[in-house]
């Protein structure tokens, strides 16, 4: 964590929020998506739970955020403006990986979506190691793990689904 109670007050209360939100939405979101791909073989349909999921877990997850704590206990600042980072977070981390399935074609939907899953997870993983001071490695692996059990419960429950 930096010395500096600026950067301190920066990191708690603009970069936690905002890392928060990025995991829950890359992450939160990427069961229903990848299993309603697998499920109905439609492109469109997985557009739009997926935006579906995205928008609804950031307005979840700013609610969540902003009605924690009063910032007054946790030095965390201003719940307005956590809950407003959070959430605008949680929306973008969800729909990066959505975008994809504005290609009609599924398979090419579904690769250039594990790739923006597998950026996603990276930069997140990079960022906790930069403002959170977690050890490269260890990050890299706690967030690929946890995205990749997510990832296997929505293909699986999508290929489950299907038969």
């Amino acid at each position: 964590m930096p010395e500096n109670s600026k950067e301190v007050q920066f990191v708690l209360q603009k970069i936690q929020p905002a890392l928060l939100g990025l995991m829950d939405g890359a992450v939160s979101t990427m069961a229903p998506i990848f299993a309603t791909a697998e499920l109905t073989k439609n492109s469109h349909n997985a557009f739009i739970i997926g935006t579906a999921s995205a928008l609804g877990a950031g307005i979840s997850m700013g609610f969540a955020e902003a009605l924690s704590d009063n910032g007054e206990v946790t030095g965390r600042g201003r719940p307005e403006s956590r809950g407003l980072i959070t959430g605008l977070a949680t929306a973008v981390g969800g729909m990066l990986h959505t975008f994809p399935f504005l290609i009609p074609d599924l398979q090419a939907a579904l690769h250039l979506a594990y790739a923006v899953v597998a950026m996603e997870l990276l930069v997140i993983a990079f960022a906790r190691y930069k403002f959170m001071n977690s050890p490269l490695a260890k990050t890299v692996f706690q967030v690929v793990v946890g995205g990749g059990i997510v990832f296997a419960v929505g293909l699986f429950l999508g290929r489950l689904g299907a038969q």
